[in-house]
């Protein structure tokens, strides 16, 4: 309930409220991108601070190495278990979307943690951009196998897409922030605390009312889709945040970083792959995978699965 009544969150619930209702509420796109770009960049400068302070203890490599390791295995699991009962081009679109991660998620644990005084680890904003790109190349190689099967003359060039991912400017902002945070350090982050810190709140609750409103579109682009996928959209998460939760702890992780790496296996991208996977598997339903990633988990994961994995890492 204590989450719930957060500002943010509420901006949020509000934003899907009036998407709902049909509301003619918007967030101009080139001020969302601002905020995205925004968050990331703070969130990367905090944990640039914050390894300046504690350096690349073993806890900091345990945690990169848990994160590879989820960012590898959720998507070929998904994409597995989604075959069985979907065709390979959308299996392999949602498989993707599912093995990345979602910026505004964390961003928001992050928060979480910070306005409870959890303490957790700066290289968590490393160990989500890690993550990102491993589900997209995944994603492609299984449609591409797919391809080959149907006896398809091409298939999409891997080294555009790996380009691609590698190179995306949100992504590159976050580890060139966390970069500057580290070598500034101290100093750093005494002037630019104000950008850091006061304006953050603010910024959040405000792209998370352009999220809410998003929300309540993708929810319309649902309708049709199978009933189990709305289910899997819900247990997906819950199934790769409790491996994350058996991994970190296999791993030693200390309670804060473990509930981040739980927060990151949860979510789902509806930025980044859905950008790839619109033009590198074309054949593949973006109402689909852009649909149950936005419109149930991304809501599922701010309204009730922070909380829970908090609960769960800190239990």
């Amino acid at each position: 309930m204590e989450q719930l009544l957060d500002p943010a969150i509420l901006f949020f619930c509000f934003g899907i409220a009036a998407g709902l209702v049909g509301s003619n509420l918007e967030i101009p796109p080139a001020i969302a991108r601002f905020l995205s770009l925004y968050l990331l960049m703070a969130l990367g400068l905090k944990g640039g601070f914050a390894l300046a302070e504690s350096g690349l203890a073993g806890e900091v490599l345990a945690s990169l190495a848990a994160a590879v390791m989820l960012a590898v295995a959720v998507p070929l699991a998904s994409y597995a278990l989604l075959r069985r009962s979907l065709n390979g081009f959308d299996a392999a679109a949602i498989a993707a979307t599912y093995g990345s991660v979602s910026a505004v998620t964390f961003i928001t644990a992050v928060q979480y943690l910070d306005t409870q005084g959890l303490p957790y680890g700066g290289h968590m904003a490393a160990a989500m951009a890690l993550m990102e790109s491993p589900a997209i190349v995944l994603g492609v190689l299984l449609a591409n196998r797919v391809r080959r099967q149907q006896g398809a003359a091409q298939t999409v060039p891997l080294r555009g897409v790996l380009r691609e991912s590698l190179t995306d400017g949100a992504q590159l902002l976050l580890l060139g922030a966390m970069v500057i945070g580290m070598l500034s350090g101290d100093r750093g982050e005494a002037a630019m605390r104000p950008f850091t810190s006061d304006l953050f709140k603010g910024m959040l609750a405000f792209f998370l009312l352009d999220m809410g409103l998003s929300c309540a579109r993708q929810v319309g682009e649902l309708r049709g889709a199978p009933r189990w996928l709305l289910v899997y959209a819900l247990a997906a998460p819950l199934a790769q945040a409790l491996v994350a939760l058996g991994l970190g702890t296999l791993f030693g992780l200390e309670a804060g970083n473990l509930a981040l790496l739980m927060v990151l296996a949860a979510s789902g991208s509806y930025i980044a792959v859905p950008a790839v996977v619109r033009h590198a598997i074309p054949e593949a339903r973006p109402s689909l995978y852009l649909g149950l990633s936005l419109g149930l988990t991304f809501p599922f994961n701010i309204l009730v699965g922070i909380p829970l994995y908090m609960r769960l890492a800190h239990g």
